[in-house]
């Protein structure tokens, strides 16, 4: 199986792959220029936001720049009037990430499933409780959100539930990571380690807990389901 796997897909893990380790190499440089041109960025104009909101949509859509990246560096540097500049260039890079998923896979994975009965079962069973899918991959601070997005579209989830669901679970981090960037007095201690504060870490714990937690029991649950209609 995992020869085949390897033998059939190896474009679509290649690309999975490089968005886990693009995000960790990316971020320091551009933590770095973003210090340097601070004070540039502060000065944009409305047309100057709305670029900087198209380019920030491209760097997440291909794990250049991870979310949590964007949100401490956009409320640092623009404070809460780019906070919904910021949820929309989250739903613009989800789709983008979607739809250059499908065309690297271009169902290469799902004819791969075909051949096991079994796991495609439990793809179909996650597919029929795909808005609880996403937005549990989608509130925890530690899942690649770029890599989560191909993992997403290889489920086949429907597009326009994909986005919304995306949007929704995304906004609880988002809000806290914004804050903590409008409290933050420099900009690059702040990229580089985020002080959460005991609450804040409390929190972000606490999504982590619950986004795992649920992403077993949903994936627990489909599993008996598809081993259930197998017999």
């Amino acid at each position: 199986m995992w020869k085949k796997l390897l033998q059939q897909n190896s474009g679509t893990l290649l690309y999975s792959l490089l968005l886990v380790v693009v995000p960790v190499l990316a971020s320091s440089g551009l933590a770095f220029w973003l210090y340097q041109n601070q004070g540039f960025l502060q000065s944009l104009t409305v047309g100057g936001m709305v670029l900087y909101f198209v380019v920030v949509s491209l760097t997440m859509a291909f794990a250049l720049t991870p979310t949590t990246f964007v949100a401490l560096a956009t409320g640092f540097l623009f404070g809460w009037v780019a906070f919904p500049g910021v949820v929309a260039s989250y739903g613009v890079a989800a789709l983008i990430g979607y739809a250059v998923a499908r065309l690297i896979d271009h169902g290469k994975m799902t004819n791969f499933l075909h051949q096991f009965p079994k796991a495609e079962g439990v793809i179909d069973e996650l597919r029929e409780h795909s808005w609880s899918l996403i937005v549990l991959t989608r509130i925890s601070p530690v899942l690649p959100f770029a890599f989560m997005t191909f993992v997403l579209s290889l489920v086949r989830v429907p597009r326009g539930r994909f986005l919304l669901a995306s949007m929704v679970g995304m906004l609880p981090r988002t809000l806290f990571f914004f804050w903590v960037g409008t409290q933050a007095q420099d900009l690059l201690a702040l990229l580089q380690d985020p002080n959460a504060g005991t609450s804040g870490k409390l929190l972000l714990g606490a999504l982590v807990v619950i986004s795992l937690g649920g992403l077993y029991v949903l994936l627990n649950r489909a599993i008996k389901k598809a081993l259930h209609r197998s017999r």
